[in-house]
């Protein structure tokens, strides 16, 4: 996936060709590229859809490059993390009226259970542990998948932005565009409904 190949383009026309802009384009397509993996796994996370997912990252790193491109490094994160974020609740909100009409026409269905084909499964592992030892890791890791994808959507948010990302509790306020408070109380919610699913597998 190289969702950033498909917008990177030059700076606006009265900084194009100056050394600073040159290497502020250079620092936006290292950033991207670092976080386009989790940025789509967060978003197939949140959609259940894979195509769906990898056009949410698409907008959202258009927006952001649009709307804080030119805001200094050390604010990426946050900020990157807040349009995506958007973007994912607008989906929901399509989703949900796409669902009602489909319901009131007698349309209804579909396989969203179907989890069969995450791409991240199928990523080899060159240490090659052997057949039981990768059963046992396959076990977890769909384990792991179905928990946070029963998390609420604010928990699981709180939960990837801190635990996965890095991001520290101001930074995941900013990106989720609550209080601090809110960001703890999400995350500590997180915590506790993951190890108790979790705990089988421990």
């Amino acid at each position: 996936m190289h969702a950033i190949d498909q917008f990177m383009s030059p700076l606006p026309l009265d900084e194009a060709g100056s050394a600073p802009a040159q290497a502020r384009a250079g620092d936006l397509e290292v950033f991207l590229r670092g976080v386009e993996r989790r940025a789509w796994r967060i978003a197939e996370l949140a959609t259940r859809e894979r195509e769906d997912a990898l056009e949410i990252v698409q907008e959202a790193m258009l927006g952001f490059v649009r709307r804080y491109g030119a805001h200094p490094p050390a604010q990426w994160p946050p900020l990157f993390w807040r349009v995506l974020d958007s973007r994912v609740h607008d989906w929901h909100r399509r989703h949900v009226v796409r669902s009602r009409w489909s319901a009131w026409l007698g349309r209804l269905g579909g396989d969203e259970d179907d989890a069969s084909a995450d791409p991240l499964l199928s990523i080899a592992d060159g240490r090659e542990p052997g057949p039981l030892a990768r059963l046992a890791d396959r076990e977890a890791g769909q384990a792991l998948d179905a928990a946070l994808r029963a998390l609420p959507l604010r928990q699981r948010q709180a939960f990837l932005l801190r635990m996965w990302e890095g991001l520290d509790v101001a930074q995941t306020a900013i990106a989720m565009r609550c209080s601090q408070g809110s960001v703890k109380t999400h995350l500590s919610r997180a915590l506790a409904r993951l190890r108790g699913q979790l705990e089988p597998h421990r």
